[in-house]
């Protein structure tokens, strides 16, 4: 019996200590949670010049390119040059096997020629019928031929007036086709429309090209000028709107790391590339970027622009890290729910009385829509206000890299929290306790 007393003693001793361990666990969290404070660093509200920027990517390209192709078929027996080289306006380029051509030239020269007897013979018969209608007028006037006869000897005159209408038509269609087989012949040598570099050769000697006039024909090289050179790069729907002639830009090639660009936008493509498409691809336009400086840019290199398209100088500033959402503060503090309702009462007769009249399910559309936009997160910054914080909304303007314009909602030289991420973007709330620690000024961004 004095043993399972002593056991049964035992155990009360072990829970007492275990619930006052527990309780003394709880207390503790109670109080540590009590007196919580975040740890923030802070800065002060400047002014400063911001510029907004647009970043885009691409390729870079040059401002003039022209794609050599022949306009007539054939097999290429001369390909004097190299992708790579240099070449001057005038230089052949290629040239295409001409014995077809030789030999319609030839044809249409002999058709040429053969028109032109042709229309000698008509003239000279139209001579001899004139010559004989004359004879024989002068026969019918005295009587002695007949009616018929004579209507036989002018009507002959006619016919040879039209051989000679003929015979010159005939003229005109033999040269235009003579014409025309020359010019073909001709476009079996190409020569070289402007002066640049060989970008790229498709085509090898010996292969056979096609052309036509009516459609493009083989690509057989490109020629390009890299003294100007453009960036061509693709912008979204959203930010093409602030994408003017003219602008300032800052280019990055990939190939020149350490090297920075401008340039001038040029061209602002008023279409989309998939325009009308059936493509899930994102809407981009197309912008050009005149480079103005001149460099070893190759066709195709890779591309960054950041183009300027908003300026401000002076104005209020503050780091992007300080700005957040919250959701709105109650229009009246402090007040029960039955003032409030009473409050709102108030506002409702003071409203205009023509409302009244309004159906009961567009005033429900109504309120929805207001309680909707009041529920809306608003943009707000923390202001440190001793020990504790005080939740600001502000009004958001441009922004570059590194900061927001402030165009409503604070002053110059007032102390802001600028970090830590975890403590503005959840753990502070209005009159959290804070504690400064870490650096008291933005780092510097670029």
């Amino acid at each position: 019996m004095p043993v399972k007393s002593k056991k049964r003693k035992r155990k009360w001793i072990i829970l007492s200590v275990m619930l006052v361990a527990v309780g003394g666990i709880f207390l503790a969290a109670f109080l540590r949670k009590k007196d919580d404070v975040v740890s923030v660093q802070t800065g002060k509200v400047e002014r400063r010049d911001i510029t907004e920027v647009v970043v885009a990517n691409g390729r870079v390209q040059p401002v003039l390119s022209v794609k050599i192709s022949p306009e007539v078929s054939g097999e290429i027996i001369e390909l004097p040059v190299k992708e790579g080289q240099m070449v001057r306006k005038g230089d052949l380029l290629l040239r295409i096997k001409p014995d077809f051509y030789v030999a319609n030239r030839n044809s249409a020269e002999a058709n040429y020629k053969s028109s032109l007897s042709d229309q000698v013979t008509a003239n000279a018969n139209l001579a001899k019928a004139k010559a004989e209608l004359e004879r024989n007028k002068k026969l019918f006037e005295d009587e002695l031929i007949s009616e018929s006869l004579f209507m036989d000897i002018q009507t002959s005159c006619e016919i040879a007036q039209a051989n000679v209408q003929s015979s010159m038509h005939r003229v005109e269609m033999a040269k235009a086709s003579l014409a025309r087989s020359e010019e073909e012949l001709a476009k079996t040598t190409i020569v070289s429309p402007i002066d640049g570099t060989v970008s790229q050769l498709n085509s090898k000697l010996g292969e056979r090209v096609v052309g036509t006039a009516q459609m493009a024909g083989t690509d057989v090289m490109s020629i390009v000028d890299l003294n100007e050179m453009e960036a061509r790069v693709d912008i979204g729907e959203m930010d093409i709107v602030l994408i003017e002639l003219g602008q300032k830009a800052r280019l990055e090639v990939d190939a020149f790391r350490e090297k920075e660009f401008t340039g001038i936008v040029t061209e602002i493509a008023n279409a989309a590339r998939n325009a009308g498409g059936q493509s899930q691809d994102a809407t981009r336009f197309e912008v050009k970027i005149h480079i103005k400086e001149k460099a070893n840019f190759r066709p195709g290199m890779s591309v960054t622009a950041d183009v300027e398209t908003r300026y401000r100088k002076g104005v209020l500033a503050v780091p992007i890290a300080s700005v957040t959402t919250r959701p709105p503060k109650p229009k009246q503090e402090g007040k029960s729910h039955e003032e409030n309702a009473a409050l709102e009462s108030k506002e409702t007769e003071a409203k205009d009385p023509n409302e009244a009249t309004l159906p009961a399910k567009m005033k429900n559309q109504d309120d929805v829509k207001q309680d909707k936009d009041s529920n809306k997160p608003i943009e707000v910054v923390f202001l440190v206000d001793g020990d504790k914080v005080r939740q600001q909304s502000v009004t958001l303007g441009v922004s570059d890299n590194g900061y927001f314009e402030i165009e409503d909602g604070l002053e110059e030289g007032r102390e802001i929290v600028i970090g830590g991420f975890l403590a503005i973007s959840g753990e502070l709330q209005d009159g959290k306790k804070i504690v400064k620690g870490g650096p008291s000024t933005p780092p510097n961004l670029k």
